[in-house]
Parts: C-alpha cells; structure tokens; sequence
C-alpha cells in the first residue's frame, strides 16, 4: 500500500482534446449562412459542405457544425471526407455536451472505421464523454463504473499514446469518486449499527482503491467497526496496518487513541471482575 496520495483532482491535466480533434480537420474554402439553411438538404459538393461544417465548429456554433458533418457523410458516404466528418461530428456533439450523440457517432466510426489510424482518438472520445458526466460521489455511480471501463479499453488497447498516458489519470479521479461511494455508504452503515456490512464496504475501499485519499479512512473505519464486532486483534491488525502507512495522518492518531482507549477499558473491567 502506498504512503503517499496525490489529489485527485490534481491528477487531471488540461484536455488536450481539442488540437487533437483540429489536427484531422481538412482546410478548405468559404462556409455556408443562415443557421437552418446551413443545415437544411441542398445538394453540394463535399468540400464546401465540410468547409461549411468547419466554419460554423471554429465559430463555436457546434450543433450546427455536428449536424453539416452529419451531412457530409449523407451526401458523400464514400467519399475520403466522409470519414472525417464522422469523427468531427463526434467532436462536435462532445463540445457541445451532448454526450449521447456523441458517443454514438464515436462508436458508429469504429464500427465502420475499426483500424483506422483515428481509432484511439474515436475511444478515447468515447470515455471523455462518460469522463465528464461522473457525479458526485452521493449520486448513483454508474457513469463513474462506465468511464472506468472506457478509460482502461484505452489503455489497453493503445498504451504507447498520449490518450492512454491521459486516461491513466483519469482513471484516478474515477476510482477516488469510486472509493467516496463505499464510503459513504459505510458510514451509513455503521451509523446505524449494522457493522458487518459497513466493514464490507471498507474493506472494499483498502482492496481495490488502496492508493486513493478515502484508504486511510477506511482502516480507521476496519479498526471502529472491529471493536463493536468484539474482535479487537482485528482492531489491533487494522490500526497497525495505519500507523504503518500513514503514521502522520489524522486517522493513526484516531485509531491510536482508540485503541488505547478500549486498552484502559478492557484493564479496568479485568481489575473490576478481579
């Protein structure tokens, strides 16, 4: 187990999303005008529509931008410029916070485009995408479990890149937030006395989140909860386990005082049933 935490939200270096996305956008010409006629079926040729898409996204006029990339791949399904508008359509309904479509025009380019060399940008899209919805930790954490699985299929699949290398901190942020649910949910239980479960789920937090900010915690919790169960050498284990990995924090010197409080009680009854 590690000693040392790094914060969680410190772990998250600016996206470098954008120069990403720009890097596969094809310069072109002139754009269209007037929002709806933008968007509106009028057969063009494939340059000055995507000029067009191009345009209205670097005007930060992303739903229009999303719906004429949408439209390039209409007209010209097999033309080159159609792959591109695939994924700067994804790009454009991600800016926009429209997470759904998104993902589903990530996941649509990777269904027709599998080894194209965009790829790793198309997955990596799609587990921003569920990056940015994670809730806070006393919402259900179901977006939290889905990011996760999408930020390591990055990692996985494409480790040498710099999506992976951004994932992996990411990936932090997800198990701390992850952690924070066990947490809470916890100390929920052994508010109201039912330790075993509460020692569940701290325990879960020291077995699978060891290295975020919530494992120091959770062993206080493990030394609390095994004292109320009436096994204090668990207690015992779990405070040595703290006071060795974080023998400065403020939860060893709880569990200390803790166990040298239960240590007076437990002489006084001896001395008292003597």
């Amino acid at each position: 187990m590690q000693s040392t935490f790094r914060s969680a939200r410190s772990l998250v270096r600016p996206v470098f999303l954008a120069g990403a996305a720009f890097a596969i956008v094809l310069t072109a010409g002139c754009g269209g005008k007037g929002g709806q006629k933008d968007t509106a079926y009028v057969a063009r040729d494939v340059e000055t529509l995507y000029s067009a898409a191009k345009e209205r996204l670097d005007k930060g006029d992303v739903k229009v931008a999303a719906a004429l990339f949408d439209e390039v791949e209409r007209q010209h399904p097999y033309s080159p410029w159609a792959r591109r508008a695939q994924l700067m359509s994804a790009f454009s309904y991600y800016v926009g916070r429209d997470y759904n479509k998104s993902i589903q025009a990530s996941q649509r380019f990777l269904s027709i485009h599998p080894g194209n060399k965009d790829a790793p940008y198309a997955y990596y899209l799609i587990a921003l995408c569920y990056y940015e919805q994670i809730s806070d930790v006393d919402r259900d954490q179901a977006i939290t479990d889905q990011a996760k699985t999408a930020l390591n299929e990055v990692n996985r699949r494409f480790p040498r890149t710099d999506y992976a290398a951004d994932a992996r901190l990411k990936l932090d942020l997800v198990d701390d937030h992850l952690a924070g649910k066990d947490m809470e949910i916890g100390r929920f239980y052994e508010k109201t006395g039912k330790w075993l479960s509460a020692q569940l789920r701290f325990q879960n937090v020291v077995e699978k989140y060891q290295t975020t900010s919530h494992a120091p915690e959770a062993l206080f919790r493990l030394t609390e909860t095994s004292l109320a169960l009436g096994v204090p050498e668990e207690a015992k284990r779990y405070a040595a386990v703290l006071g060795a990995n974080y023998p400065g924090s403020q939860w060893y010197e709880k569990a200390y005082a803790l166990m040298e409080k239960h240590a007076r009680w437990t002489t006084i009854g001896v001395a008292s049933a003597e």
